[in-house]
């Protein structure tokens, strides 16, 4: 008879969804492992929705969304509810993936009770521990209280090896980002939004922290010079419902022809718009990682990216939320074919689909399994 290995997979937001995705389903396939995932609800709607694309159920929900909520109040109820789970079930592993506040939360209240964590898509960095934020400093605490370093990419392990982390213990697996966009990026999707004949698509997504105020306000108005200066061009843009992005986004952008606000996209209309977007304008760093495979040029509005690789392929390129440089930047790709051509490429430096089995025979070699 096998004794199972106990693995939770802890999921707080859609990203973290839809990158573990593969891996429950990977994990679920395995007579060794007995699977329980367990979300944190840090994001109840866009979670649920990428659950459901991928039929997975969840087993263990804490509930914890509230509107508005401090970083402060969002710990520390993490870490009081994993605790209660922690003292109910014994786990021979604990995966957690990216750099929420679920992921640091949940990797502190694992360390608390000694259960081995398993981090996924490790070694990401900046070097600005308030850049992004506060996704740097929860990665790097992640890190700390990890046993298992699930690097995407080389330099992200090399960014480990850095720190001082053993190498035996990073393992460079790929993306799971990237094994989900191949599930998925085959199927006829819809993205559900019309988008006026003979138009390019321009797909726009920004809600990063460090993005709200004056930033943010900057995005804005280089999208409204973007459509007034190219009359060939249609802006779709799922605003995210944080009041700190949908106020300013509507004051400045609501009500344009040329735009269409809409709510978060589910996670498989959201593929839809990308393999129809002509270009993307994202602060995401998924966005950074999905669209490249796709062919699909990106620039992200943010100072600084942990996801350098794409950048030197020259596939993604850094705007910052400056609005003359996104207008410049985005308004080259719109009119010129070579330059277009240069970004559009289908280089995927991020995976080859195969991260989810790589994860899975590592763990079960290390849990004896």
């Amino acid at each position: 008879m096998i004794h199972k290995k106990k693995i939770l997979v802890v999921v707080g937001t859609r990203p973290e969804a839809i990158k573990m995705a593969p891996v429950i389903l990977a994990l679920r396939e395995q007579p060794w492992a007995e699977v329980t995932v367990l979300a944190t609800a840090q994001h109840r709607q866009m979670l649920d929705q990428v659950m459901a694309a991928f039929e997975i159920r969840t087993d263990i929900d804490l509930n914890l969304m509230r509107p508005n909520q401090s970083l402060t109040e969002l710990t520390s109820r993490i870490l009081l509810g994993m605790d209660e789970v922690f003292q109910q079930q014994h786990y021979d592993a604990v995966l957690v993936q990216g750099d929420t506040t679920t992921v640091m939360a949940v990797a502190m209240a694992a360390f608390y009770r000694n259960i081995p964590v398993g981090h996924i898509e490790a070694g990401l960095r900046t070097g600005d521990i308030r850049n992004p934020f506060p996704e740097e400093m929860n990665r790097v605490v992640a890190g700390r209280l990890s046993r298992w370093h699930f690097a995407p990419t080389q330099s992200a392990r090399e960014n480990l090896i850095r720190e001082g982390y053993a190498g035996d213990d990073v393992h460079v697996t790929g993306n799971t980002v990237i094994d989900a966009l191949m599930m998925v990026a085959s199927r006829d999707l819809d993205m559900g939004i019309p988008v006026p004949e003979g138009k390019k698509l321009v797909l726009v997504t920004s809600h990063r922290r460090e993005n709200f105020g004056q930033p943010l306000q900057g995005i804005c108005l280089a999208v409204r010079d973007l459509v007034e200066r190219h009359d060939d061009i249609h802006v779709v843009y799922p605003v995210h419902p944080n009041p700190n992005v949908v106020n300013t986004v509507n004051e400045i952008l609501a009500g344009h022809p040329s735009i269409t606000l809409t709510a978060p996209l589910d996670y498989l209309p959201f593929v839809a718009a990308m393999k129809r977007a002509h270009v993307i304008l994202s602060d995401s760093g998924g966005v950074q990682e999905e669209a490249p495979a796709l062919g699909k040029p990106v620039l992200v509005m943010r100072r600084e990216t942990e996801r350098p690789e794409a950048v030197t392929e020259g596939v993604v390129r850094l705007v910052g939320p400056d609005r003359e440089a996104i207008v410049r930047e985005a308004s080259l790709l719109l009119t010129d074919g070579q330059a277009y051509a240069r970004m559009a490429r289908g280089v995927s430096p991020y995976g080859d689909g195969q991260a989810s089995q790589r994860i899975v025979s590592i763990l079960r070699h290390d849990l004896g399994a």
